[in-house]
Formats: structure tokens, C-alpha cells, sequence
């Protein structure tokens, strides 16, 4: 090899030595930066599903509890996911007063509903009880279903509202900070109807909630 052939070489093969380690570098500090988020990611996703696997404890909890419902006042409708009175309320035509002979039935079902929501003492868990009334719709085709429809539903959330304060007054208690209470009216419509009077009734559900439980983010 001559001597300008060896002057040439050198620095052409430091240059390249160079930008193959600059180019190493690049790659390595890349996959590093790959290789943290990743790892960052997966703890971040192994955090979440733990919150996870707690949420679906307190769940099987309030479920095991809400299940001590099911007897002589309650059942539950496994088709629409809720609970039934059993007590036999059928309102009179256009009357939002609970029927005498159902007064004393409906205080033990309150009673057994106040405790039964109660076992579960997790601040975490929390519940909506909703009173839901209804109104029987006329027979089919008769325009009073449309014309009616506003009365139906004030009159169905009277028949609620009269359980909720019936409840109230009977000392029932259910905790403002952990169950809120709420009446509400479907008037014609609502799942589940019977198409005749016994849908002068109304109709519980129980929906419990499970607050947030907070996991540590990762950075």
C-alpha cells in the first residue's frame, strides 16, 4: 500500500468508526427510552388492574348482600336486572294513596331493605334506591295514552313519592351519605309491564356503586 493510499485510508476509517458509533449510540439511548416506557407502562397497567380485581371484590360483596333481599318482599327479575316488590300494591284508578292493607307489608320490606343495604359498611360503596311508579295504560288504540301521558307520569311519581315519605315516616333510615333515595314516575312506558291494573304499582332498583379507588400513577 502506497503511502497516499495509507494517508487516505485512516482518517476515512476513523470517520467511519465514528459515525458507527454515533449511530450505536443513537440506537442504544432509542431503545432505552423504548424499553422505560414500556416498563412504565406496564406498571401503570398492573396498578389499574389491581384497582380492578378490588372493585370486583366490593362487587361480589354487594351483590353477596343485595342477594339476602331476595324472599317474601322482594325477588329478583334476572331479565331486567332489578329488584320486585312482592307485597301486592295495586293503586286505585287516578290515586296515588297506598292502599291500607299494604302499609304494614311495605314497612317490613322497607326495614329489610334499609338493613340489607346497610351490611355493605365500605364508605366506598354507595347506593341509588330507585322508586320507580307506574300508571296502567288504556287499552290499545285508545287515544287516552297520548292524551293522558303527562298526567300518567305526575301520577306515578306521586304513587312513588307517597312510599318514599310513607318510609320516611315510619323512622326507616337510609344514610343520605351512603344511599340516596329518589323517586321517580314512568307514567305509561317503563320494561316489564303487565299490560293490565297490577301496573298501578311501582317498581325498586337497587344500584350500587362502587366509588373510585385511586392508584399511583407512574412516571
Amino acid at each position: 500500500m502506497s503511502k497516499e493510499s495509507r494517508d487516505f485510508f485512516w482518517p476515512s476509517y476513523v470517520d467511519l468508526m465514528t459515525v458507527l458509533f454515533l449511530v450505536m449510540l443513537v440506537l442504544f439511548v432509542l431503545s432505552y427510552k423504548m424499553f422505560q416506557n414500556k416498563d412504565i407502562e406496564n406498571r401503570n397497567n398492573i396498578a389499574r388492574l389491581q384497582v380492578e380485581v378490588r372493585e370486583k371484590r366490593k362487587l361480589d360483596e354487594i351483590k353477596a348482600a343485595l342477594s339476602k333481599l331476595e324472599g317474601r318482599y322482594f325477588t329478583y327479575n334476572e331479565k331486567y336486572k332489578r329488584h320486585e316488590l312482592l307485597v301486592d300494591v295495586v293503586f286505585e284508578q287516578s290515586s296515588a294513596r297506598i292502599p291500607q292493607r299494604a302499609l304494614e307489608p311495605l314497612r317490613k320490606a322497607g326495614e329489610q331493605l334499609s338493613k340489607v343495604v346497610n351490611t355493605v359498611t365500605d364508605q366506598d360503596v354507595k347506593y341509588l334506591i330507585v322508586i320507580d311508579g307506574r300508571a296502567a295504560r288504556f287499552p290499545e288504540g285508545d287515544s287516552r295514552n297520548v292524551t293522558q301521558r303527562d298526567y300518567a307520569l305526575n301520577l306515578s311519581y306521586q304513587r312513588a313519592l307517597a312510599l318514599v315519605q310513607y318510609w320516611r315516616s315510619a323512622g326507616i333510615q337510609f344514610p343520605s351519605n351512603r344511599i340516596e333515595l329518589v323517586a321517580s314516575g314512568s307514567g305509561f312506558e317503563g320494561a316489564g309491564r303487565t299490560g293490565d291494573i297490577r301496573d298501578r304499582r311501582f317498581v325498586i332498583q337497587v344500584l350500587p356503586k362502587v366509588g373510585t379507588l385511586e392508584s399511583e400513577e407512574i412516571n
